[in-house]
């Protein structure tokens, strides 16, 4: 069964929870988007939580709004292990050092590895050098998200679920842009870990990215 994660990208405490109420009613998961907020207070937030969390506090290099110092930035995402969250987000290109020691010590904390490029969608001997290096890293979920050029470009990156489904490695994969559409509607029906799905269309946090309930009746038709 095909699952959706919403994402949360509102700037404040009392907002943020507002939303997440909201997507308690049609989401799998919530990813809290902290680089979204000004003041990021993530107890209040994951306390009493129905649904497992995603924390992420993505950097400006891939498309967040985080642009202040590496460190705080790792620390915030080492307050959500300690606060027990069930994910946390982390790009792949991030510091080194900062990055090996979230890995070494992220508890129960589940380890989505991530990689984006708004750009292009890389060649498919990239790709599949990028998917090894992060399986190898040791990630629980191996993220790669890319821009569709074109349509093909749809079918580069949904290539790497088979090879993931075979190593029973957990994979989100899929294509932004209006060229990558389709590949975020097959993704999870072809064995990717979820999809992302905004609450509305007003609310998307990356280009193409489909509204939830717009999502839920193409699957629907598909069935």
């Amino acid at each position: 069964m095909e699952k959706i994660c919403v994402p949360v990208i509102e700037t404040t405490v009392t907002k943020a929870l507002g939303v997440i109420k909201e997507a308690n009613q049609v989401a799998d998961l919530i990813e809290l988007r902290v680089d979204y907020m000004k003041e990021p207070g993530l107890a209040p937030l994951m306390k009493n939580r129905k649904r497992p969390f995603i924390i992420t506090n993505r950097r400006r290099e891939e498309g967040g709004r985080y642009k202040g110092d590496e460190g705080e930035r790792f620390r915030t995402l080492k307050e959500a292990i300690e606060l027990g969250a069930e994910y946390v987000d982390v790009e792949v290109r991030s510091q080194g050092s900062l990055l090996q020691d979230l890995i070494a010590n992220r508890e129960k904390t589940r380890m989505i590895l991530s990689f984006h490029d708004f750009q292009k969608t890389p060649s498919n001997k990239e790709l599949r050098r990028l998917y090894d290096r992060m399986s190898q890293m040791g990630a629980e979920v191996i993220k790669i998200v890319t821009f569709a050029k074109s349509l093909e470009d749809n079918l580069q990156v949904l290539s790497l679920i088979p090879i993931a489904r075979k190593e029973k490695q957990e994979i989100v994969t899929f294509c932004m842009g209006k060229k990558g559409k389709l590949s975020r509607i097959f993704a999870p029906q072809m064995g990717a870990a979820w999809a992302y799905a905004s609450l509305r269309k007003s609310g998307v946090s990356a280009p193409g990215q489909l509204p939830v309930g717009e999502m839920k009746e193409i699957w629907e038709n598909l069935r």
